[in-house]
């Protein structure tokens, strides 16, 4: 049987290879445009220390430092100064009349902030404090994986804010060195904290859907003028972003709460995607338009910009699917698509508000929509959902994402996401670049848990031995 085998291959020319089997080489035409990434996601790693899970000593006071206190940040330390065992140390811009206003918007005494605009390195001096455990980054993009490294590596929890990395090489880094020093490096996902994301979860957990067969996220907002507004996005960096790259640049706010609800990480694991954009038609032309009259756009009147639509699937290891959708510029009413089907029930939010179904009949009515509502509830919005909602946020869940993160860090809990998700969700971003270079092939997705997907947990929704931080609101500071 040997013989006749290797009689077939000489027969057939299989023996030589490379002959009939030409995607099989590692030349750079097989690689394809931006090999870099596939590169980079090909490569394998050995865990020194599952972060999945991993519960830091009990901090009685989160000392923290806020770096980049734009739109974004700015709303943040206000938010974080309501919440109990917090003592709001730094506070980092390169502007200084933001780094001001920022300190200026923190509503309860016994926050020491002092003020760093010296340069676009003077984070740094922040993160060589011995008096910051928690270093809080809503800078633009390009900037949050060196400062969450920097960070880490010299002893502090790091809270990102999305994307955490725009590159698999960074994605590696971060986790990398999450590992390494044990710290936390969380994205800063409030999406995961809406109060539907949050019920959907909760069903999940408890069985409602059945087996979850198919998931969907997305990102649809309309940001166009915003983008081209040198007032509001510091050196229009998002734009830069978009006229560099094509693919989905923003994957986090849809897969997010997906991804969770399919215990990716903990029990799944994505396995390849495929990735395809349009054309761009609005980008380029508002380019030239603004080009025509103010001399600051003329470089970006030649530029290609991505596509208005991108579309990317994912399958896990498990043979489900996801679909994810990103559109920045066409006039659509907001949507972040989220979808759960199972193999007993539905759910579907945005552009309508989040309905449930189980059948091919319809919605469930509002009676009975609140009637689960009520039944699923997660612990962590019948504790706070309420106040949450006062304090604000985009409807609370900023406040609810920040007061979970606190709470964890004080009571020594592991956090609802970690640095696996934060490398996994945003290396989307690049491998859906690839995908679009290439003709929509398909690209592996890293494994950024090496294998320990298979024996992770779930998330927990309780509260676990926390739920004890308490919140400083009253009517004076409303």
């Amino acid at each position: 049987m040997k013989n006749n085998r290797r009689d077939f291959l000489k027969l057939t020319g299989l023996a030589a290879g490379t002959a009939l089997l030409p995607a099989c080489s590692t030349s750079s035409t097989a690689t394809g445009q931006l090999g870099h990434i596939r590169k980079a996601a090909e490569s394998k790693y050995t865990q020194r220390f599952n972060m999945c899970g991993y519960a830091a000593p009990k901090i009685d006071t989160v000392r923290i430092g806020f770096v980049g206190v734009g739109n974004r940040g700015s709303a943040a330390v206000e938010r974080v100064s309501y919440i109990e065992g917090v003592q709001i140390n730094a506070i980092c811009d390169v502007r200084p009349k933001m780094a001001e206003a920022a300190k200026a918007r923190i509503k309860t005494p016994g926050h020491p902030a002092q003020l760093y605009t010296a340069g676009p390195e003077d984070w740094k001096k922040i993160c060589e404090r011995d008096d910051i455990d928690l270093l809080y980054v809503a800078t633009h993009w390009a900037l949050h994986t060196p400062i969450a490294l920097y960070a880490m590596e010299h002893g502090k929890h790091v809270a990102v804010e999305i994307p955490a990395a725009t590159t698999v090489e960074d994605c590696w880094r971060l986790v990398e060195t999450s590992e390494k020093t044990r710290r936390h490096c969380v994205m800063l996902e409030n999406c995961c904290y809406d109060f539907f994301e949050l019920l959907t979860l909760n069903m999940a957990r408890q069985g409602f859907f059945g087996e979850i067969v198919h998931t969907e996220g997305a990102y649809i907002h309309d940001i166009l003028e915003s983008m081209f507004d040198r007032g509001k996005r510091y050196d229009v960096w998002r734009l830069r972003e978009n006229a560099k790259r094509n693919g989905n640049l923003y994957p986090t706010h849809g897969l997010g709460p997906v991804c969770q609800v399919m215990n990716i990480n903990r029990g799944d694991s994505m396995d390849y995607l495929t990735s395809m954009s349009g054309n761009d038609f609005m980008m380029g032309a508002m380019a030239k338009q603004l080009a025509a009259g103010d001399a600051f756009y003329q470089p970006f009147a030649g530029m290609h910009f991505r596509g208005n639509m991108n579309t990317t699937a994912i399958r896990t290891k498990q043979g489900r699917t996801i679909m994810l959708q990103h559109d920045v510029t066409s006039p659509r009413p907001y949507s972040r698509l989220h979808l759960v089907s199972g193999t007993k029930a539905t759910a579907q939010k945005y552009p309508l508000p989040g309905r449930i179904a189980t059948s091919h009949e319809g919605w469930l009515p509002e009676a009975d929509m609140k009637k689960l509502e009520e039944q699923y509830a997660p612990p962590i919005v019948r504790k706070i959902g309420e106040l949450a909602k006062q304090i604000g946020g985009h409807g609370g869940m900023d406040f609810m994402m920040d007061w979970r993160l606190i709470d964890c860090l004080r009571n020594g809990l592991p956090l609802d996401m970690d640095v696996y998700d934060a490398a996994l969700w945003s290396a989307i971003g690049p491998l859906s670049e690839w995908s679009v270079a290439n003709r929509s092939n398909s690209i592996n997705v890293p494994d950024f848990t090496a294998g320990a997907w298979q024996q992770n947990r779930p998330v927990d929704l309780s509260l676990q031995q926390g739920g004890s931080t308490g919140v400083k609101v009253s009517s004076s500071n409303q």
